[in-house]
């Protein structure tokens, strides 16, 4: 029994300690580009940021996974771009590329030769040609109107076989690219969220307050001359936990249940009061058109769970809860 519990810690071991290496082979692998990082990258971005066209990725194999990849990250960082299988154009979808298109070429060895088939066509029909290749002495490197040098010292696979850090790498390069080009373009984070409309960051910067908030019979709204019991009555009845208080017709304070438990702290006898006698005479308010995610953080920051809603002159047009947030998804 010692013995299978000593082989079985030996396993373990091992298994850390190789994946250990080949973190630290990637990693040294990404550092590397750092020095790459010269007027070859410069011209490539160049030439990205000149392109009327569509950024056209291209790649085999591992490269290939690579290059759909980096066609995502550019498309959804301001560059138009999309995957084209080296095979595939050889077989009619090269008929996708045109001369106001720049390719951009993924091998690692620089000599695919599903590559180097159809790199003369698509140079002869005026597109440019970008390539990232482990090899710059390779027939790609030498094609290329820019070539990024993603040579790495080993890969990460024992048998240094199996792409690993030659993919990181290029996949590395690839990022780089894209983010120097966003910032070249400035490129803004309501880009970003225009082109990811229904994720969670498309959520929080094109979702305005007027798409989430309360309004006409919704909204909490009672007159500052009202008794309190109606006011209490409306907040009951709107599940907002407050209600907007108006004064001739204008928004003049809001009241809520934190009040109402703070006047019976006191023992105040509420059955006389009117509303404007003991509402928060200024209360926290957002405009319309307004983020959505920027009425959350000031809600956090000031440690309420309503907002009311003004126009530009200040008229009360809706009203905002927390749970309206929630509900979004905002938060």
């Amino acid at each position: 029994m010692d013995a299978q519990i000593l082989a079985a810690a030996q396993v373990r071991r091992r298994l850390v300690e190789r994946a250990v290496e080949v973190l630290r082979i990637e990693a040294d692998a990404v550092a590397a580009l750092v020095a790459r990082v010269d007027d070859a990258f410069v011209s490539a971005c160049e030439i990205v940021l000149a392109c009327r066209g569509r950024v056209v990725v291209s790649g085999m194999g591992k490269s290939g996974h690579v290059a759909r990849k980096i066609a995502a990250t550019l498309a959804s960082t301001g560059t138009p771009a999309f995957f084209v299988h080296p095979a595939d154009a050889s077989h009619g979808d090269l008929g996708m590329i045109t001369s106001d298109d720049v390719l951009l070429a993924l091998s690692n060895s620089g000599t695919t030769d599903e590559l180097l088939a159809i790199v003369p066509l698509v140079k002869r029909r005026g597109a440019r040609l970008v390539a990232i290749t482990g090899n710059p002495d390779s027939t790609l490197a030498r094609l290329a109107d820019a070539h990024l040098d993603a040579t790495v010292e080993r890969e990460a696979c024992p048998l240094n076989l199996a792409p690993t850090a030659s993919s990181t790498a290029m996949l590395a390069m690839g990022d780089a690219l894209a983010v120097a080009v966003l910032d070249a373009r400035g490129f803004s984070e309501e880009d970003f969220a225009r082109s990811h409309p229904g994720g969670a960051l498309g959520r929080l910067l094109l979702t305005q307050v007027a798409d989430v908030m309360r309004t006409a019979d919704d909204m909490p709204v009672i007159a500052a001359d009202a008794p309190l019991s109606r006011a209490v009555l409306e907040i009951t009845r709107k599940r907002m936990g407050m209600t907007a208080v108006l004064e001739g017709g204008k928004l003049a304070g809001i009241f809520t249940d934190g009040d109402l438990r703070r006047l019976l702290e006191h023992d105040r006898d509420i059955r006389s009061l009117k509303v404007g006698e003991v509402m928060t005479t200024s209360p926290s308010v957002i405009a319309p058109n307004a983020l959505a995610a920027q009425a959350a953080r000031m809600m956090e920051e000031r440690r309420i769970s309503q907002l009311l809603v003004v126009d530009t002159q200040g008229a009360l047009c809706g009203a905002l809860h927390i749970h309206d947030l929630l509900s979004a998804k905002v938060v």
